[in-house]
């Protein structure tokens, strides 16, 4: 089992770049971590990394035999997922990513409820606005929020998200409320940018179909609740799924603009591997959270 583990040790290490991030996605100190691939170097009789204070990185062998320690390691997780079916009880880690936004306000505390309801399953939980390979960081589910792109991998819609632009009342009495469409690009919109990143310009829906806007702004952010905070502070416009400002419109802190050409819609949906829909757990956490992420927005608990 010791060097089952140094195996997923390695395989995580290789895959973060930091032995530090390897030993914490494992729930491992580094030092346990980093005692973890000394133990297989000195099993294999070679180098598997490069080190130095500020870099590690995978010497020739220990690129070779990631690949060869990443199979060995998706064989026995695919071995413990069907014997886990077999007893009826899954059990095992699942790894999840989610948009921080959404993820805060409505995956993380559903996760800590399916957690509490089975207690031999784990739940790993990573927010990032920022999109990630689902196959290449080896995620079991990813929650989107947005517009969902040609993709090998498996797809489960949750709903349809409306999104709403919306601003403070002190920053409309200062700007103005925009009329039309084109006098977004007079105004400070609050924009999600960072590499690949699908906001950079919004598209609003018209009668004559949907119409894109280039807009700028002084103040953007990776992190979508960054300009919630913003626009509640009178920075700005945000365009934002209806159902995570739903409480800020209803309380006034926000106000709704341009409701009769609204941006597009956003797909909320979860993704996984086709691989990994056969394990009971993921098939299980699916469930789950499908049901209770339509019940929590449908009561407005995000």
């Amino acid at each position: 089992m010791s060097y089952l583990e140094s195996l997923r040790v390695f395989v995580r290490v290789s895959e973060l770049g930091s032995i530090t991030s390897g030993g914490r996605d494992l729930r491992l100190t580094p030092a346990v971590a980093s005692k973890r691939i000394k133990e297989l170097e000195a099993r294999l009789g070679v180098r598997l990394f490069n080190r130095t204070t500020r870099k590690l990185t995978q010497t020739e062998i220990g690129r070779d035999f990631y690949d060869h320690a990443r199979r060995v390691i998706t064989a026995l997780e695919d071995a413990e997922a069907a014997v886990s079916g077999l007893s009826g009880r899954p059990r095992g880690t699942i790894r999840v990513t989610a948009p921080l936004g959404v993820g805060r306000r409505l995956i993380a505390p559903l996760s800590r409820e399916f957690a509490e309801d089975y207690p031999e399953i784990s739940i790993n939980l990573r927010l990032s606005d920022r999109r990630v390979d689902i196959l290449e960081d080896q995620i079991d589910m990813a929650f989107v929020l947005g517009h969902l792109p040609e993709s090998s991998l498996k797809q489960r819609k949750i709903m349809e998200a409306p999104r709403v632009l919306a601003a403070s009342p002190d920053y409309l009495a200062r700007r103005g409320s925009p009329r039309q469409p084109e006098d977004l690009k007079a105004h400070d919109c609050l924009l999600l940018r960072y590499p690949r990143s699908p906001e950079y310009f919004w598209t609003l829906q018209t009668p004559e179909g949907g119409l894109r806007l280039d807009l700028s702004g002084r103040l953007d952010s990776d992190d979508a609740s960054v300009l919630v905070d913003w626009a509640l502070a009178g920075a700005g416009l945000v365009n934002r799924p209806r159902f995570e400002l739903a409480r800020h419109l209803e309380s006034g802190a926000l106000v709704e603009v341009l409701a009769e050409t609204p941006p597009l819609p956003a797909v909320f949906a979860c993704l996984y591997p086709h691989r990994r829909q056969q394990d009971p757990k993921i098939r299980l956490f699916a469930d789950y959270m499908v049901r209770a992420c339509k019940a929590a927005v449908s009561r407005g608990a995000s």
